[in-house]
């Protein structure tokens, strides 16, 4: 017996494709090695192998373990360039088993021997075998088996072939994997190949019956659909001529269209979507849609609207009915009507009132409606993330709907409301479904809102006859594009006097009635009032006030009820607000009860008002490191950095021992760790600190101070001003250094605070320590 020898030839490795002996395949060559192994085989006029790697995704061979052993043997017929690839033509005429691969020069070389089938053992079962794939073609088409293929695949067929030849014939043509096409070529002989090829066709079969049931299933339902359709409208004509008073639900959305005085392009979107409704049958999902979106569309109000109330006494005497004080809003909304009232006409401002939570601002846009006689609408933004909640949905997603604004708007049921967009510094920002603020720019810009457009309605809406008004606690929440649009009021925290008023007038009222007493029958002394404010609430509004009276007067009337009174009528003084409230929450100040070294009383503005905040620095042996805690920002954090800096500048003039900066390390803490703090205006108190507690001078309890600090020590101006003095006259602050810049935010605030404060202005540094540590005792 002869042996079979190996031989050295290039490979050619494909991504998908198996070639079998005696059928002859075009190959495009795109890799860099594939073609290096093509070239070398047309230059040596030599054959070549070709095989399938098995991942067709990786890009380069680096072992035999990435391709399939057994290859075919090709010999190359013709070769050009196609499209930056060779193309080259192959007539494999032989299985080989590839037993070692050689990468030299980027160009793959296999070791291989032949590899034929074993053939002629049972040529019986060979012949039985191929009457057995004669059978399908008597029941199925070629066609359906193998696709369309070319005239040569029939003409051999018919030809006559042996079961070696008719087996990588059909292997060749058959659709099927790559791993399968490839266990056809690896089959060890004729008789294991045809009955994988059986399997194959087996599975084909049953795949093309199954494609036929369900084409046959969707044409049914077709004709099903059409067949509804037809008689559906058939049965419309015969209603119509009948004239039985039936109307579809077409007839319905026209006569409303007739009914509502609507603007042309409103008009044209309507017929357009029934002229789709005509063609679509009605129990469909679609023909649902498109009812929902119109019954939507014809619900906004763009022609109804109210007509305003220019009587300015009047309006004047609503607001000041409905809230105590805030004459600058008030101010703005005469304004606005005195002017409307004159030239007939005037596009909504946009107004926003920011402040403290409690101060009324809410409150104050629905009486703003009141006064005008206009529908007043709320829409909470707080928490909104989704820029569709704005502008709406897109009718394209499952569940669609208009926006918040055109949802407000339905539900005034008139074109100029006056609608509160609350708590706008609420708004989610850069979410990944956009970004709602960015969205509120259209709704609120007078120069855009006369053109919106919400995603779900599709037409343009005129927003600029609703007179919209935006709240928010802390306006620099609020992005400066959208800041830019708003007419920005101003609604202060409440001073002691305007507490009282407001109990007086307005608290006291509504809580009676929320209980179900006569507000007659009802009475708090002016002290218990103020005992209440004093030791239960510590707030820049009034909305806990509100709680506590509620709380007072439930209380009382359990009493009243136990005591069997037949009129319930209810005295309130401070022993009585001692009763219904218990212990006291605040004493009569929050401030330090005496001087110390090394802590300064600064104050702060946040979102919910002012208050006091105590600095306190101490100073250990260490390395010259400054230590910061209690939760503080950026900015914060740089103040404090500029306070050393200042302060070791200048030790000498405080009579601070030089030494004590690089032989300690000096610890910088604001109390209430939990609460972030950051700004700029406790500088000066920082730098006081830190004076006092590396000089030991002791700094007065009942002084506080506010003011950003440079490098130089100059005093620079803050904000928030009102906030602040109000936080010091609460916590029992006798004194307050502010910037001598801030002069002018002096003079602006209320009676009460400028008599109850001494308020001592500043440039620099030394002007506001020769206050805190005149009490200086001498040695």
């Amino acid at each position: 017996m002869n042996e079979i020898k190996e031989e050295l030839l290039p490979i050619l490795v494909t991504r998908g494709l198996v070639l079998y002996p005696n059928n002859d395949n075009i190959v495009y060559v795109e890799r860099e090695f594939s073609k290096n192994s093509l070239l070398d085989a047309i230059g040596n006029k030599k054959d070549l192998y070709i095989t399938c790697q098995k991942d067709p995704k990786k890009e380069d061979i680096d072992g035999i373990s990435d391709i399939y052993c057994v290859a075919t043997k090709c010999r190359i017929l013709k070769q050009d360039t196609y499209n930056n690839m060779l193309r080259v033509s192959l007539h494999p005429y032989a299985r080989v088993l590839i037993s070692e691969i050689q990468i030299k020069d980027k160009t793959i070389f296999a070791l291989a021997k032949d590899y034929p089938d074993v053939t002629g053992n049972d040529q019986n079962k060979e012949q039985i075998y191929v009457e057995k794939l004669s059978e399908y073609f008597k029941n199925d088409s070629l066609e359906k088996l193998f696709g369309k293929q070319p005239k040569k695949f029939y003409d051999q067929i018919e030809k006559g072939l042996n079961a070696l030849d008719l087996s990588y014939l059909f292997s060749n043509a058959l659709q099927i994997e790559a791993s399968k096409k490839q266990d056809l070529l690896e089959a060890k002989d004729v008789i294991t190949r045809i009955e994988l090829l059986i399997q194959d066709f087996e599975i084909i079969k049953l795949r093309n019956k199954v494609d036929s049931e369900v084409q046959k299933t969707l044409q049914e339902n077709t004709q099903k659909q059409q067949k509804e359709y037809y008689l559906r409208e058939q049965l419309r004509a015969i209603k119509e001529q009948l004239n039985d008073g039936a109307t579809s639900e077409e007839d319905k959305i026209k006569d409303k269209v007739e009914k509502l005085n609507l603007p042309l392009n409103v008009k044209e979107k309507v017929n357009y979507e029934l002229s789709r409704l005509n063609s679509i049958p009605q129990g469909t999902l679609e023909y649902g849609l498109i009812l929902d979106y119109l019954d939507t569309l014809l619900k906004i109000p763009f022609v109804k609207e109210t007509k305003d109330n220019d009587d300015l006494k009047n309006s004047k005497k609503v607001l000041d009915d409905d809230h105590y004080g805030l004459e600058k809003a008030k101010d703005r909304v005469l304004e606005y009507l005195a002017i409307k009232k004159l030239n007939g006409n005037l596009k909504a401002p946009v107004i926003c009132f920011f402040g403290p939570p409690g101060t009324g601002k809410t409150s104050l846009s629905t009486s703003i409606a009141k006064a005008l006689g206009r529908e007043f609408i709320k829409c909470s933004l707080g928490g909104v993330s989704d820029e569709g909640e704005i502008r709406g949905h897109r009718r394209t997603y499952v569940g669609s709907k208009p926006g918040r604004i055109i949802s407000a708007l339905i539900k005034a049921g008139v074109k100029n409301p006056v609608m509160c967009l609350d708590e706008i510094d609420k708004i989610s920002q850069n979410s990944f479904k956009g970004d709602p603020s960015s969205a509120l720019l259209e709704v609120l810009d007078p120069e855009q809102n006369s053109h919106f457009r919400d995603n779900y309605i599709e037409v343009e809406i005129d927003l600029s006859d609703v007179l919209f008004i935006c709240t928010c606690n802390y306006l620099e929440n609020v992005p400066e594009p959208l800041r830019d649009r708003l007419e920005l009021i101003p609604i202060d925290s409440y001073t002691l006097l305007e507490k009282e008023k407001i109990a007086e007038q307005h608290l006291i009222r509504k809580e009676a009635k929320n209980v179900g007493l006569d507000p007659k029958n009802v009475k708090f002394t002016k002290d218990a009032i103020e005992y209440i404010i004093e030791r239960y609430t510590r707030e820049a509004g009034v909305r806990d006030l509100s709680r506590k009276v509620s709380t007072i007067l439930r209380k009382s009337i359990i009493d009243a009820l136990k005591k069997d009174e037949k009129e319930i009528k209810v005295s309130i003084g401070v022993k009585e607000v001692k009763k219904y409230l218990g212990v006291e929450i605040f004493d009569n100040t929050e401030k330090e009860r005496e001087s110390q070294v090394g802590i300064v009383t600064g104050l702060a503005y946040t979102q919910y008002g002012g208050d006091i905040l105590p600095i306190e620095v101490n100073y250990f042996e260490g390395k010259g490191q400054l230590v910061l805690t209690g939760n503080l920002g950026n900015v914060m954090k740089e103040s404090c950095s500029i306070a050393l800096d200042y302060v070791k500048a200048n030790a000498s003039k405080y009579g601070i021992d030089s030494k004590l900066f690089t032989n300690n390390d000096i610890h910088i803490h604001v109390p209430e760790g939990a609460v972030p703090k950051d700004g700029p205006s406790a500088g000066i108190a920082i730098t006081t600190a830190i004076i006092s507690a590396l000089s030991k001078t002791p700094v007065s309890s009942d002084v506080a101070m506010t003011g950003e600090v440079n490098l130089r020590g100059h005093a620079l101006p803050i904000g928030g001003l009102r906030e602040k003095s109000l936080a010091a006259l609460r916590s029992g602050i006798k004194t307050i250094i502010v910037p001598k810049l801030n002069k002018k935010n002096v003079e602006e605030l209320p009676k009460e605070i400028r008599t109850g404060l001494n308020i001592i202005y500043m440039n620099n540094v030394d002007d506001a320590i020769k206050v805190c540590f005149k009490d200086k005792k001498e040695d």
